[in-house]
């Protein structure tokens, strides 16, 4: 495996990156979104401090593209693409004190399971573990408000039934086969999964389902059990695209990300 970085490695909390260059490629793009994934997921508080994690399969190879720790560690809102290393296995050795993911095998082992996915987010939103440990499932009671959350969720999410690191092979084939064909499944006590055609999707819909979750926990009361959105309604709204749902919605998030002073890109 050819190991990716060999730049040296300055902590920027909230500072851009270096200006690309053409000889970034394909992996060096693919790095800067990753990055971007990262402070997105941190900042709309679905990734607290170090915690979580984005892949992308790398443009060439059977390696994966994967957010890694350093040894100056400031957690995921301020991840740059230095930070996204090119790993095989979780025993990897990787530049300038970097080390894989704990939990790398959840993304290798999706990615092995699902050949449609070239994306993986693993995250800790606070609003879906809540509602998964009160009992409350996620179901399509919205409807308009954000369409592909209520599609998610009518089509059913799998949850993974053990609170555990996701830290061997073994563990991380049983969370892909929870998953299935889903694009998402919450972990019982942990977090979520969610997979994606890109990086962008997969970040949307952990976005989408953390929104729905906490729609779930306001609209918890006594005595009221909110009602799924009926099935003529769902039939009438119409599948507005992934540019729509899946692009407009990181155009946003990126834009934010400027707003904060916490953008990548110049």
């Amino acid at each position: 495996m050819n190991t990716i970085g060999t730049e040296t490695h300055s902590l920027r909390p909230a500072g851009p990156a270096a200006p690309r260059t053409e000889a970034d490629g394909p992996a060096g793009e693919l790095k800067l979104v990753l990055a971007e994934a990262c402070r997105i997921l941190a900042r709309a508080g679905l990734a607290e401090d170090i915690l979580g994690h984005v892949s992308a399969r790398a443009p060439e190879g059977e390696t994966l593209l994967v957010r890694s720790r350093s040894p100056q560690e400031c957690g995921l809102l301020f991840t740059t693409p230095e930070d996204i290393h090119e790993v095989a296995s979780k025993e990897d050795a990787l530049p300038l004190g970097y080390r894989p993911p704990n939990e790398f095998p959840i993304h290798s082992q999706v990615m092995k399971a699902r050949p449609d996915a070239a994306a993986v987010v693993h995250a800790h939103p606070p609003a879906i573990v809540a509602c998964e440990l009160a009992g409350l499932e996620l179901r399509s009671i919205v409807g308009a408000y954000n369409i592909p959350a209520m599609r998610m969720a009518a089509e059913g999410l799998p949850v993974y039934p053990r609170s555990l690191l996701i830290n061997n092979d073994e563990l991380g084939a049983s969370v892909a086969d929870t998953l299935g064909d889903r694009p998402a499944c919450i972990l019982r006590g942990h977090g979520i999964v969610t997979v994606g055609a890109t990086v962008e999707q997969a970040v949307v819909r952990a976005l989408n389902l953390e929104a729905l979750a906490r729609m779930t926990l306001a609209a918890d009361r006594p005595g009221t059990v909110p009602p799924v959105v009926p099935a003529e309604d769902m039939q009438a709204m119409p599948d507005l695209g992934s540019a729509f749902n899946d692009g407009y919605v990181w155009q946003y998030q990126r834009a934010q990300l400027e707003l904060a002073g916490l953008g990548l890109r110049k």
